[in-house]
């Protein structure tokens, strides 16, 4: 299988699958003398981390990074960095029943006719469980784009039920188990997940994230468009189906005036746009306000409730997956798409020193 490295100066190749040894990536392209240590990448993948509360899977991983090289007395070298998470608590036997089954929504059927093998064991290669080193890698490009740039991301919708904006509180996505930036919002998702969860369904959910204190001028025309590399990076992460950045699919129901972010001089002498609908990119290069992206995130596939599919051999039958499973992986999408904005922030930006210093 090929296709596994993302990036172009700043760039991370993943392995491992969901029930193997230990899963874990290779990150290179990192400049030299930038601190780096263990506890610089744990508080991200704790975030990540399944088994918090009751509404993410109950698979029990502490998720302990390991740097494994390009770091030396606390400092990068320049090299590649090679990062390790060990899997400790796979329940392979759990995926027995499915060994000869295709999961609907789930990319069983599909592996297997390009590949001709298949690990069934929590989906192998096409778990979620892979997005942890990605978290991973992200919290090395943080390093990169520096403490100016701030990245904030939010589970805004979740079930087809959304937050309120005027209570939106971004401290407020650390207070509770959904990174919801509207309390009284997280109160009420509370109920609809635990209906879904008892009825062995699952839902869905739409992430925003923020990057904030962006410098102007990155992304390249034609083929290296920042928005375009952010919708990429977003779509790679597991269910996603749609981007939206800015306005996004409303700005199509815009006039030409309304959708016009116009412009003044600040009293700093710099530009200043009256409004955000472009979020942050013009000709796919940054204008220094807020990039706001958004993905919408489909229900977990794997559920308790009997579906029709077929096996290998091509007869005819219901499903149940059992196991442990998120019933919204949303909620553990959020600071995974953070990381994804953060690696090709990081990607960009070597890539503008280069060409503009």
């Amino acid at each position: 299988m090929s296709f596994n490295t993302f990036g172009h100066l700043f760039r991370f190749t993943s392995f491992g699958e969901s029930h193997g040894a230990a899963i874990g990536c290779v990150v290179d392209g990192v400049p030299p003398r930038l601190p780096l240590t263990e506890a610089d990448i744990q508080p991200f993948l704790d975030k990540r981390r399944p088994g918090q509360s009751k509404f993410t899977t109950q698979r029990s991983e502490p998720d302990t990074v390991e740097i494994l090289s390009g770091v030396f007395e606390g400092q990068t070298t320049g090299t590649s960095i090679a990062l390790l998470i060990r899997n400790v608590d796979q329940k392979s036997k759990d995926y027995g029943d499915i060994a000869e089954k295709f999961r609907p929504g789930h990319a069983d059927y599909t592996y297997l006719a390009k590949y001709g093998i298949r690990d069934y064991r929590g989906g192998g290669r096409s778990s979620a469980r892979e997005t942890a080193v990605r978290v991973a890698a992200g919290a090395i490009a943080r390093k990169i784009i520096g403490s100016g740039v701030t990245l904030t991301g939010a589970l805004v919708e979740m079930g087809g039920h959304t937050v309120e904006r005027s209570r939106w509180d971004d401290a407020a996505t650390h207070a509770n188990p959904f990174f919801c930036p509207d309390a009284e919002a997280a109160l009420a998702w509370e109920t609809h997940l635990n209906t879904a969860r008892k009825n062995g369904s699952s839902l869905g959910g739409i992430v925003e994230v923020t990057a904030r204190g962006v410098p102007v001028g990155l992304g390249s025309p034609l083929y290296a468009k920042l928005d375009a590399e952010l919708a990429s990076a977003l779509m790679s992460i597991n269910a996603v189906k749609g981007v939206e950045i800015g306005a996004g699919f409303e700005s199509a129901r815009f006039s030409g005036e309304e959708n016009a972010d116009e412009m003044r001089m600040g009293d700093d002498g710099q530009p200043v746009f009256l409004s955000n609908h472009a979020g942050g990119i013009l000709g796919g290069i940054s204008t220094g306000q807020d990039i706001t992206v958004r993905i919408a995130i489909k229900p977990t596939s794997s559920i308790l409730t009997p579906k029709k599919t077929i096996t290998r051999s091509g007869d005819e039958t219901d499903i149940i997956t059992k196991g442990r499973h998120d019933p919204c992986v949303a909620i553990r999408a959020v600071p995974v798409a953070e990381a994804m904005v953060a690696c090709v922030l990081a990607d960009q930006l070597l890539r503008h020193r280069g060409q503009v210093g």
